[in-house]
């Protein structure tokens, strides 16, 4: 009996264990309902009446008490009826039935009868499970409605048979409410060629495939895929792309790259292989299949990538190609590698140099020319004041040479004046042409005959010219209006206009006549001076340039280059114009346009007047050159005036208070009192000696000297001055007394 006491004790205990070892929540009642044994997972999964889980308990009495606990939610406010129908109903078999206690937790409940008339209770928990089961079903409405609601073109469908098993709005509007994906699809070997990939690789990215819409029309798209496990079964979940507006996109770019001004170029970084080329590119390289046939040198393509591959991009990189005729170049790559169709693929823009290098070299060209041309300028400063230094001693030797040629009758001696008058009035001219270089402007301005101008640059190219094979012509209707200009100036004018037509004519073997012709324009109140040949004309490409300094297209030595531009600087000092008239496209024609002097009589037609010199005038002269103030005074003296010489300008101030004066010549430039402040003395102390007073000097440079020559308007000579010049200034001084005095 013992033994067998022990042998049901260890049964009990591998019972006990058994059940404790159990999952789930285990309880066995015996026929009369009452509690036998339990595990503790049961007592956990009822923990609001835990205390009362003995052996024996009643089951009843435990459904009454979880039903006054409130444990759970159908048994809340309810609780007799509830208790009143589970124990009506008996003790029967139940199989996961699910139960929800108040407190939120479920339980999977399994009720199974034993054959001596007890039950067994198991209880699961369900909770996380059933959570879980929410969750995934929210989260596919959710994922649901967000796709419904959205315009992406989604599709879900089996693998196999390609039936659809759910598409977005966007999806059905595209291709209709079509049963099977492979509908979709122009070629069946397409979707073959991408089921396969995607059943490699789980997934297929951007994979271009061209579809069919619900309209039957072929559009391209693009298609991303993937395989997921969707209620025990593998489905292909696709998003696609229409590319139809890409394509076109892509098209009108291509379009617009093609039209762009620029050599742009697409090439493969590891062969070479041109995948797009510009116009502008192909205009310069040709139709090439293969980048490498742009370098002179190939082992600079080696190196260019290299680097390129390095930095990732490049900007003007200096290279030396070969176009598409064979000429060598320098040119400017600027790069940018990029990734393309999987590939690495060369973006470049490549600028020819060839003119930016030109136009480079002709800078630093200009950059010596300007150089030069401050020598030049320094130069021209100096001789100015060479100039002004001579201007003293050739006003005494030219006066003195004219006026021996009035006094003596000798013809021995007076072919000995006539040189030394000769070459004086040639340092004179000299001299003046220094000063009119260095003022550019025209030294004098007078009332000038144009067809007398003509005549004399026509003669003097005549006497010079090598080649008897070309005319000069001239045409210069009678009665024209008189120019106001400086003479000499337009004269060099227009013999520089005649020889570089001459000379253009000469060496190019075109062209046998050179016409010089003049036309009034009385409404604009100019004269038109026009020198046309027959020759060659000047070449497009040039012509912006002709009047620039030191710009010439003749050879080295041949030409200096400032020809037209001194031409272009003396017109313009006149108030006139000239240009460049290439319109009927034949020869070269220069127009010239200057001002007129219409009702003016030319100094040539005016009788000079004598000076008339009754003993009461009389004449101070100041100047502080000793020998050019006494010729002077010699002069008039000569003519009959009382003159009184002094060589400051404080005593001139004090004379003009102590005597009365009919004529008084100034110098400009003197020590102590100059030619302002006997100015500024005269219109303040004797303002009636205004009308009476002259400057003779040899400063038309300086800005003071300019200034006070503008401001007073009282007439001037300028050094070196001939006796006839300074008997017709005193003539005039009085002249214009006497019309004063008679008005």
């Amino acid at each position: 009996m013992a033994n067998d006491r022990e042998e049901i004790k260890r049964a009990q205990d591998l019972l006990r264990d058994a059940i404790e070892s159990l999952k789930e929540g285990f309880a066995l009642y015996d026929d009369n309902r009452c509690l036998v044994m339990f595990n503790q997972k049961y007592a956990e999964m009822n923990k609001s009446v835990a205390h009362l889980l003995k052996p024996g308990l009643d089951w009843e009495i435990l459904m009454r008490e979880t039903a006054r606990k409130g444990l759970y939610a159908d048994a809340v406010g309810n609780e007799e009826k509830w208790v009143s129908d589970r124990l009506a109903g008996g003790i029967e078999f139940i199989q996961d039935f699910e139960l929800t206690e108040t407190d939120g937790r479920t339980y999977l409940i399994s009720v199974h009868p034993t054959r001596l008339g007890g039950f067994v209770v198991t209880r699961e928990d369900i909770t996380a499970k059933k959570q879980a089961e929410v969750e995934e079903r929210d989260g596919d409405l959710l994922i649901r409605k967000v796709l419904d609601a959205s315009a992406a073109i989604v599709t879900m469908a089996r693998i196999g048979d390609g039936q659809i098993l759910y598409r977005t709005p966007a999806a059905l509007q595209m291709f209709g409410p079509a049963k099977s994906a492979r509908e979709h699809y122009v070629n069946p070997e397409q979707r073959a060629d991408f089921i396969t990939q995607l059943l490699v690789d789980g997934r297929v990215d951007d994979f271009k495939v061209d579809l069919l819409n619900a309209d039957a029309k072929v559009f391209p798209a693009s298609i991303s895929s993937q395989l997921i496990d969707f209620k025990g079964e593998e489905v292909i979940v696709t998003s696609i792309i229409d590319l139809t507006v890409q394509k076109e996109a892509d098209a009108l770019i291509r379009q617009v790259m093609e039209a762009y001004p620029a050599a742009i170029n697409m090439t493969k970084a590891d062969t070479g292989e041109v995948l797009f080329a510009t116009p502008d590119l192909e205009a310069l390289f040709g139709p090439a299949k293969n980048s490498g046939s742009y370098y002179a040198n190939p082992a600079d393509r080696e190196r260019y990538l290299a680097d390129l591959r390095q930095a990732g991009a490049l900007k003007d990189r200096r290279i030396e190609f070969v176009d598409a005729k064979g000429r060598k170049f320098w040119g400017a790559d600027s790069s940018r590698l990029i990734e393309f169709n999987g590939e690495e693929v060369i973006v470049s823009n490549t600028r020819d140099l060839t003119e930016e290098l030109a136009l480079s070299d002709e800078l630093a060209k200009q950059k010596e020319l300007l150089f030069q041309n401050e020598k030049m300028s320094a130069l021209g400063e100096l001789l100015a004041g060479v100039a002004h230094e001579l201007n003293n001693p050739l006003s005494v030797v030219v006066g003195h040479s004219l006026m021996l040629k009035e006094e003596i009758a000798d013809p021995d001696v007076m072919v000995r004046i006539d040189k030394i008058s000769a070459a004086a009035e040639r340092c004179a001219k000299i001299v003046k042409t220094f000063l009119a270089m260095a003022r550019q402007q025209p030294s004098k301005i007078e009332q000038v005959d144009v067809a007398s101008v003509i005549e004399t640059a026509a003669d003097v190219v005549g006497y010079g010219s090598k080649s008897g094979d070309i005319s000069i012509m001239q045409d210069i209707p009678d009665n024209m209006p008189l120019i106001a200009a400086d003479a000499d100036q337009i004269t060099q004018v227009i013999i520089n206009l005649i020889i570089n037509a001459e000379q253009a004519l000469t060496s190019s073997g075109c062209g046998d006549h050179i016409k010089v012709s003049a036309r009034s324009q009385p409404d604009a109140g100019m004269v038109e001076i026009t020198i046309q040949d027959n020759g060659p004309g000047i070449p497009a490409a040039i012509r912006p340039r002709i009047f620039e300094p030191f710009f010439t297209t003749k050879e080295v030595g041949e030409g200096t280059g400032i020809g037209l531009a001194f031409c272009h600087r003396i017109i313009l000092s006149h108030g006139g114009q000239i240009r460049l008239d290439q319109t009927d496209g034949s020869g070269t024609c220069f127009r010239i346009t200057l001002p007129s002097a219409l009702g003016q009589r030319s100094k040539q037609d005016e009788p000079t007047q004598p000076v008339s010199t009754p003993e009461s005038h009389r004449a101070l002269i100041v100047d502080d050159e000793v020998e050019v103030g006494e010729l002077n005074a010699e002069i008039l003296r000569k003519e009959g005036f009382e003159v009184d010489f002094v060589t400051s300008g404080e005593e001139a101030i004090s004379r003009l208070g102590s005597i009365h004066y009919d004529v008084f010549l100034s110098d400009l430039n003197m020590p102590g009192v100059d030619g302002r402040q006997i100015y500024d003395a005269l219109v303040t102390h004797f303002p009636k000696m205004l009308s009476r007073t002259a400057y003779i000097t040899g400063d038309t440079m300086g800005q003071s000297s300019l200034g006070l020559l503008s401001e007073s308007g009282l007439p001037y000579l300028e050094k070196p001055v001939s006796p006839a010049e300074l008997r017709d200034l005193v003539g005039k001084l009085l002249a214009d007394q006497k019309e004063r005095s008679d008005g």
